[in-house]
């Protein structure tokens, strides 16, 4: 079927590009088994009796109320999903604390604040501390009798973790490091019991982490911040002024902070785009609710061709979203369950699991993030004047969204980090890129194969994912070819490739999803979910051209830019759709459900 593209067994990180999935190989949310829907229900459930009709409360910051609702969640079990049960957790599988992530991401401030508690707040202790820290903290955060967050993040480095300030020296009697510090913009600072704290130990160049308990004193903090969104989550800046950690508080070791720092970001990086697809769901079902409701010249606006089109855009999206968050997730599992089955310890396992699938966490940041910015802005304008009201749910939406492109990393950051750790696995021997790419130039001075054979039902779609590997190959090709040690300094060449990349990496997640679904329904009862593909392929070819088309336009000229945007033409050449017509019938689904549907 294609020279740079072969079937193989479970992919590792960052082989999508150069390998074949078949779609029996992906886990689709389809598959749910009956205890993870129940779990999803109950979260559902928690949000709908305690969270949204106080949403109000919530945002005012009213005393305690947030601490309420994480201790309820607590009792539920909510906070503890993914601990293992002899610290006190239900031990379920990443998949399942995904789920749970995706269903209370509907959830406005009180997602963020008990993200922070079970994700950064939690995991670093889960992963890095040894068995007495495991066994003092985890039980006690798991049941939510202790509140946590994470202290990385300094006025003067943010994206440049590791530039940090603060500073950790050891006592003269050897008992205690002395923390002396600012952080800022740390959530569930106002009420945590347990701070995760990274900082340099003397003149260190890396960073330490330190796992600090409040009680510990030499602890201050400044007011709440004043947000754009998300304004019922505690914000705070928190200074460190000669505070006492005990020794045995160091966690793992020294100077492995900054490691530590990046592997939880990664586990961070693929939970915000579960809680995306959670919020965007949430939303495109207000919008439709709404749309079916409002009356304009006599008829209600969802039976407007405009209004339409936002709504089933906003659900492709959102299904493509979806699609590739869980496909990364089954495989991070898998490779987990693989690594421990080779006899390495859970923790690690879990995190060298999450961190060989580094790419795709950051690529499905990017996606997610950007889909639910869509979304939200789509959903005001639904709304109309309405929607700009603070009285109707959009006004909330709408600011809440925003912070998602900068938390866990800015979507500038994490783009180049996409293309970053592509290259360096090259170099480190771990993706073979040159072999496949060499072939994709060598491809692009022969006669084009007009050959055709017979047509299947996803035929044309696989054709054009192969082709789309082919224009990324091409493109990052020729940029590493020819710019060399300077492509780190080309940051608009970078941000073209990783935007190739996404779209690559989320169509064939599409196109595999829908085959596996066609395969367990049959055609006739997928017939939007295959409207869905076609529409998000098609377009992912136009912007896949339009971003290799300006990488190619700034370092390449005269002859070899010609031929390269001749290929790059080639490879993303798809047949004319009527895309109008599949929205509608996508619409049309979700209009007469009343819901987001999918």
């Amino acid at each position: 079927m294609s020279t740079l593209t072969q079937k193989g067994t479970a992919l590792k990180g960052g082989e999508f590009l150069i390998k074949e999935t078949e779609a029996n190989d992906i886990f689709i949310p389809e598959e749910w088994n009956e205890e993870q829907l129940m779990i999803a229900k109950s979260c559902h459930d928690f949000l709908t009796q305690n969270v949204w009709p106080i949403l109000d409360r919530i945002d005012s910051q009213e005393e305690g109320l947030m601490v309420d609702l994480l201790n309820k969640a607590g009792e539920l079990g909510l906070l503890s999903i993914s601990v293992p049960e002899n610290l006190g957790g239900f031990g379920k599988d990443f998949v399942t604390s995904m789920l749970v992530t995706e269903v209370l991401g509907k959830g406005y401030s009180f997602a963020v604040a008990m993200g922070a508690h079970t994700g950064i707040g939690t995991l670093p202790i889960l992963y890095y501390g040894n068995e007495a820290q495991k066994a003092k903290y985890i039980p006690k955060l798991a049941s939510g009798e202790w509140k946590a967050c994470y202290c990385l993040t300094e006025p003067s480095a943010g994206s440049d973790a590791n530039s940090g300030k603060t500073r950790a020296t050891l006592s003269a009697d050897g008992k205690h490091y002395i923390l002396n510090g600012q952080k800022m913009w740390i959530t569930n600072a106002g009420f945590a019991d347990i701070f995760t704290v990274f900082a340099k130990i003397d003149n260190d160049e890396n960073l330490s982490a330190f796992i600090v308990e409040k009680n510990f004193g030499g602890i201050s903090l400044n007011p709440e911040e004043h947000k754009m969104g998300i304004k019922g989550s505690s914000t705070r800046q928190v200074f460190f002024n000669d505070c006492k950690v005990p020794v045995e508080n160091l966690l793992s070791d020294r100077q492995n902070g900054f490691k530590i720092a990046v592997n939880i970001l990664n586990l961070g990086r693929i939970k915000l785009a579960g809680g995306a697809v959670g919020g965007s769901k949430e939303i495109i079902t207000k919008s439709v609710q709404y749309a079916n409701e409002r009356q304009q010249f006599g008829r209600p606006i969802s039976k407007y061709g405009a209004i339409r089109y936002k709504l089933a855009e906003q659900a492709i999206r959102t299904y493509a979203t979806e699609t590739a968050t869980y496909r990364v997730s089954q495989n991070i599992e898998d490779a987990t369950k693989a690594l421990i089955a080779g006899g390495m310890d859970e923790a690690k396992a879990k995190l060298k699991g999450t961190e060989q699938f580094a790419v795709e966490a950051a690529i499905l940041k990017v996606h997610g993030s950007e889909v639910l910015n869509y979304v939200a802005d789509e959903g005001v304008q639904i709304y109309g004047g309405m929607g700009y009201s603070a009285e109707a749910p959009m006004d909330r939406a709408y600011r809440d969204a925003r912070i998602n492109r900068i938390f866990e990393g800015t979507n500038e950051i994490n783009r180049m980090l996409i293309v970053d750790m592509m290259l360096k696995r090259a170099l480190k021997g771990e993706l073979d890129l040159m072999t496949p790419a060499q072939k994709v130039a060598g491809e692009l001075m022969s006669i084009p194969d007009f050959s055709t054979s017979e047509r299947t039902l996803f035929s044309e779609e696989k054709k054009y994912i192969v082709n789309f590997k082919k224009a990324v190959l091409m493109v990052a090709g020729a940029a590493v070819q020819k710019l060399m040690q300077n492509l780190a300094k080309e940051q608009e060449v970078l941000m073209n490739l990783a935007d190739m990349m996404i779209e690559l990496y989320v169509s064939e997640s599409l196109q595999l999803r829908v085959e596996k679904l066609v395969g367990m329904r049959g055609e006739e009862a997928c017939k939007e979910q295959l409207e869905i593909m076609r529409v998000y392929i098609n377009d992912a070819a136009d912007r896949i051209q339009k971003s290799g088309k300006e990488a190619i336009n700034s370092f390449a000229e005269g002859d070899e830019q010609r031929i390269m945007l001749t290929g790059l033409k080639r490879f993303t050449k798809t047949e004319p759709i009527n895309t109008t017509a599949a929205r509608r019938t996508i619409a049309a689904k979700v209009i007469a459900e009343n819901k987001y549907c999918f």
